[in-house]
């Protein structure tokens, strides 16, 4: 039907809700339709009911007259972009989920006539949101009233055991408030704990928290690797700037972490140059760190030249090391050099050779 007449802008449909099931998909083709009626049509026996309006966006005006529907939810009216008018007489109780008016962004007037909800929380947005939107303005009417009409303070609902209808405003106040406050509260206490929490750990470990991570990780690497021949697979670790790779041959180690803690030992050959790099910072303090939590004498410094005591101050961790830990020093005289790897070695070698 749709294909045959995708001009059509005004469009009236009248059913019986006894009658057999018509499939109405095709009014989802009708593209430049500005007003839908439908008179007595039974949305639940659709096979889709929200794909009917689906493609409707210039859709002005929607009313529908003894209808029958299960929810009203965003999937119907996703395309209602140009919506004004929206008129409801349903015949059977239903939800009304906020996803509904979510797409109405051009809606001026809502009509409920004889609307009938269920008791639940889920139903409970619509009294806020019908207060509180001054751009729709939402009509109740129901034959039952006096007058036609009724305000949103009188409307009841079914309850649970399908007798009672308390009214609807008067129910969500004992059911639905409190439970969205405690939602409130509990959200709001555990964001200020969270936040007081992350403040407290950065204040008191804040220059912990890096090396502890890369420790944590090299444990888990060294876990996973299920090593049967020993623990270790270095000697040592060295750890030195790139300005003194002149000295030592190697390039500088491209996973730090992994080789440190694969070492038995790290040996920092300290120099000017070692105190002006990051990456011979960040390899100082996982050294320094992996020293505290094991308690093992596996840190080694060795001096490649003489370096100021003045200068030792600006760098702390350096300066409590040499205070508290014994040190080697790269002699300037080629007669010592034996002298001082073989003291290196003595400090290097595996247990089972000392």
């Amino acid at each position: 039907m749709g294909k045959f007449f995708t001009s059509v802008e005004t469009f009236d449909y009248r059913s019986k809700l006894s009658a057999k099931r018509v499939d109405l998909t095709s009014i989802n083709q009708l593209i430049h339709l500005r007003r839908l009626t439908l008179r007595q049509v039974d949305l639940l026996t659709q096979r889709s009911a929200d794909i009917i309006f689906h493609n409707l966006t210039k859709l002005e005006v929607l009313e529908m007259y003894h209808c029958r529907i299960y929810s009203l939810e965003g999937s119907l009216t996703k395309d209602f972009k140009s919506l004004k008018r929206l008129y409801l007489h349903i015949e059977n109780i239903y939800n009304v989920f906020y996803s509904f008016t979510e797409p109405l962004s051009s809606l001026k007037y809502l009509t409920f006539n004889n609307l009938q909800m269920f008791c639940s929380c889920d139903n409970a947005w619509l009294i806020t949101w019908a207060k509180g939107c001054r751009q729709v303005e939402v009509i109740m009417l129901s034959p039952y009233a006096k007058t036609g009409m009724y305000a949103l303070e009188d409307l009841i609902c079914l309850s649970d055991n399908g007798l009672d209808t308390p009214n609807f405003v008067k129910y969500t106040e004992a059911n639905c408030t409190t439970e969205v406050s405690f939602v409130l509260f509990a959200a709001t206490c555990l964001g200020v704990l969270f936040f007081m929490l992350v403040v407290l750990v950065h204040n008191l470990a804040g220059p912990y928290l890096l090396p502890l991570y890369h420790i944590t990780l090299g444990w888990l690497s060294e876990a996973m690797r299920s090593n049967t021949t020993g623990r270790y697979h270095y000697d040592a670790f060295v750890s030195y700037s790139g300005k003194d790779e002149r000295w030592l041959g190697k390039d500088i180690v491209e996973n730090i972490t992994d080789s440190l803690y694969r070492s038995r030992h790290t040996v920092c050959l300290v120099s000017r140059h070692y105190l002006h790099s990051n990456w011979c910072s960040l390899e100082m303090k996982l050294a320094t760190s992996r020293l505290q939590v094991e308690q093992r004498d596996i840190l080694l410094l060795v001096f490649l030249e003489k370096i100021p005591p003045r200068r030792l101050s600006a760098h702390h961790r350096l300066a409590r090391l040499v205070k508290t830990r014994t040190y080697l020093d790269w002699p300037q005289d080629p007669n010592q050099h034996q002298a001082f790897w073989d003291r290196l070695w003595a400090k290097l070698k595996p247990p089972n050779e000392a």
